[in-house]
């Protein structure tokens, strides 16, 4: 019942075309961390509110509303065909560097922390970066439809979108937004590397870029004391290694199954940012070993069907949502490794949410539109495909779309 409500909604079937069902199950894993999200963060917050606002609800209301938001985006981005993103892609290029350098101007751009990463948008403030994110790789793969041949045969086809990959990059590590460089970078040179660019440009690319990433540790001095810090939490355990350690024992904490929802200690003030990059410390602490492999598979379900849809539109002709679902997938897993290996002490410390379970807007909004452009590439490459195997004239994907 719910799928045919969400279909009759979102769909124009009127047409008469023999279209399948939405990915429920896709669907309802995304819910289920958006609601699990809203649930962690009202834990996770609950005396970091009261202290600082003087509400216990603060956050959790926030997120609250964020979430019902991320569905309406969610459910409003369902409506538009690929084609439209297709068709608008450069647009969305020139969107993204818009707002990346806007975000640099004094007055404008917000800074937090010693990062001027966000815009005051009146209700909420605009994280740039999660938006830019999704446009860039939406720029990348119309670019990858385009000029696929001459990426995969020449230098120059390569190095354009390089150029383009090296600007965005520049203006997010000047607010500096260093984790968030490298999940776009991982994205990027994944789709790259699955539209087929020659081995040596791909190993050159890579070499450059592990190149780049050291020198910026090395000369910077507070991602340094970073990077020493995640060398050795205990070293300096009410300094640099701080945030490490008490992460560290509320995992420990944790055991097998949990203390209990809500009855985390380590967000009683000990553990900083405890709602936002570290909600997973707080989550394993409370629900233990079991809760965090349950987590983790439903973060493995979503990066899985992303590579199985972008399958299927490959299969159906749609390159340019293939390389937009292989990179949103690839997104979406990088990030959740990043912040995971971050609270666990694998990865050095980087600003990064959890995908749709930290507290924050503009990620929870910017991921509900990314997993509803998944649904919809779903959607129409098997409308598609079901139609061309119900004996009808073969169509093109393109005139397939202008039904569906």
């Amino acid at each position: 019942m719910i799928d045919r409500l969400l279909r009759r909604f979102v769909f124009d079937t009127a047409s008469g075309a023999r279209c399948p069902q939405l990915d429920c199950r896709l669907l309802l894993v995304a819910i289920t961390l958006l609601t699990l999200g809203v649930v962690m963060v009202a834990s996770a917050s609950l005396a970091i509110s009261e202290r600082h606002v003087g509400q216990p609800w603060f956050y959790f209301s926030r997120q609250a509303v964020f979430a019902v938001l991320g569905l309406m985006v969610g459910a409003a981005v369902l409506r538009l065909r690929m084609s439209f993103w297709f068709k608008h892609d450069r647009a969305f290029l020139f969107i993204a560097l818009g707002l990346l350098l806007l975000v640099l101007v004094p007055g404008i751009g917000r800074e937090v922390n010693g990062s001027q990463r966000w815009m005051n948008m009146g209700l909420f403030s605009l994280q740039v970066s999660e938006p830019a994110r999704l446009f860039l790789l939406v720029y990348l793969a119309g670019y990858l439809v385009r000029k696929e041949d001459e990426v995969r045969a020449s230098l120059q086809g390569f190095i354009k979108p390089m150029a383009v990959l090296i600007m965005a990059c520049a203006l997010l590590i000047m607010e500096p937004d260093f984790g968030a460089t490298v999940v776009l970078l991982a994205a990027v040179i994944s789709m790259i590397f699955l539209a087929g660019v020659r081995l040596p440009f791909m190993g050159a690319l890579l070499m450059l870029v592990g190149a780049v990433l050291t020198l910026l540790v090395i000369f910077s001095p507070y991602r340094m004391r970073r990077f020493m810090g995640f060398l050795d939490p205990w070293a300096d355990p009410f300094d640099t290694g701080f945030q490490l350690t008490q992460s560290l024992i509320a995992i420990g904490r944790g055991e097998w199954f949990g203390v209990g929802l809500g009855g985390s200690i380590q967000k009683l003030f000990y553990l900083p940012e405890a709602h936002t990059d570290f909600v997973f410390a707080v989550y394993a602490e409370e629900m233990g070993l079991l809760g965090v492999l349950v987590l983790i598979a439903l973060y493995a379900f979503i990066v899985w069907r992303a590579f199985s849809i972008a399958l299927v539109a490959r299969k159906a002709g749609d390159v340019f949502s293939c390389y937009l679902a292989y990179g949103i997938g690839v997104w979406i897993g990088v990030q959740s490794v990043i912040n995971m290996g971050v609270n666990m002490g694998i990865l050095p410390t980087k600003g990064l949410t959890l995908p749709l379970m930290s507290y924050g807007g503009s990620s929870l909004i910017v991921m509900s539109a990314a997993i509803a452009i998944l649904l919809r590439i779903d959607y129409e490459t098997r409308c598609c495909l079901d139609n061309m195997g119900s004996g009808s004239k073969k169509p093109s994907v393109r005139r397939r779309r202008r039904r569906t």
